[in-house]
């Protein structure tokens, strides 16, 4: 479906960004669009480009802009044919502080990113999410929560008028992401300093980069207008992953600092109420969009009594990896790998 088509990635330089090229770089896909407001990290992307895959650097151009300004984006997606949407606001604490920021991004950027996909006739779309939109307690997670619903309704817009499909991908914690816990962990035992943890028995689903972007393309190749897809990942507790970081690192000890601004114990994947309405599709879950219209009057007397699931699917009741299958998963990153080489040198 990629040969000699045009795929636009935006917040392309962060690490989703970084392993969308590396999966892709080297196929039959014509131009892979970077779509960024960070000219340094541009920069130096390009020239990691340049200097590890010359023979595929040109596949690669770079536009500066913004999700916040509709026109930048829509100068950016002419001729192009599938978007990637992973620009965000995506630190939980600095969201806290800084909501509207949050909701200028994450919320009113992604309908911009999407009209202007609609207005340019880009064929495919699909949006990146996070387990903290699904009953969402900081601003980082509502403004995530606040865009899914803007997805939905502007891919009901695009179906009934021909346009892009359009669906949405949620996911736990991507290892090594940037601002993860992993490479802080990694640091402060590098320093010789006790891990930093915020609750011993809080639990976080686990997933790598290269998971990140399978189920971006199984979502890319099986959406319906308004599909969310989740993978089935499997969690650990926080006081696991500290103990797993440490034994292939060292042990510098631990001290509890307590929750962060905006955090759960646990996280969901899929509400009691999307459970419901989900299709179990292997390693995959899809929750169909709601498509019924505003016309409720039909829906008084032809209404159903199954509201919601007997229960959803969070970090507590996932498969729970002990600390070896702890180390077994973060060793699958890349980041943890060459870390270790450095270490071992």
């Amino acid at each position: 479906m990629f040969k000699d088509r045009t795929l636009l990635i935006t917040g392309g330089t962060g690490s989703f960004g970084h392993t969308v090229l590396k999966h892709f770089l080297s196929t039959d896909i014509g131009q892979i669009r970077i779509f960024s407001r960070d000219e340094k990290k541009q920069d130096d992307m390009r020239h990691d480009l340049q200097l590890r895959y010359p023979e595929y650097a040109e596949k690669v151009k770079f536009y500066i802009g913004d999700v916040r300004d509709k026109q930048s984006i829509t100068d950016a997606m002419k001729g192009v044919d599938f978007v990637f949407h992973a620009a965000a606001l995506k630190q939980v604490p600095s969201c806290e502080f800084f909501p509207m920021e949050a909701v200028r991004t994450n919320v009113i950027g992604t309908d911009n990113m999407l009209h202007a996909a609609m207005e340019t006739g880009v064929k495919r779309v699909v949006c990146l999410s996070t387990d903290k939109a699904a009953y969402p307690i900081n601003a980082m997670g509502i403004s995530k929560a606040m865009m899914e619903h803007v997805v939905t309704a502007n891919a009901r817009v695009a179906a009934e008028s021909g346009g892009p499909v359009i669906c949405c991908t949620r996911y736990g914690n991507v290892m090594c992401s940037r601002g993860s816990v992993i490479p802080l962990f990694i640091d402060q035992i590098k320093a010789g300093k006790p891990i930093t943890i915020t609750d011993p028995n809080m639990t976080r689903f686990l997933m790598n980069l290269d998971e990140a972007v399978d189920l971006v393309k199984f979502a890319f190749e099986h959406a319906n207008p308004g599909d969310l897809f989740v993978q089935k990942s499997p969690a650990s507790t926080i006081e696991d992953l500290a103990k797993a970081v440490q034994k292939l690192f060292g042990d510098t000890g631990t001290r509890i600092i307590g929750t962060r601004h905006g955090e759960k114990l646990y996280e969901t994947l899929m509400t009691h109420e999307e459970r419901l309405r989900s299709e179990d599709m292997g390693g995959y879950f899809r929750v169909s969009a709601d498509n019924r219209d505003l016309n409720y009057d039909k829906f008084m007397v032809n209404g159903t009594v199954n509201t919601m699931a007997d229960s959803s699917y969070t970090s507590h009741n996932t498969n729970r990896l002990d600390v070896d299958g702890t180390v077994e998963k973060i060793l699958t990153t890349d980041y943890v790998q060459e870390a270790l080489k450095k270490l071992n040198k």
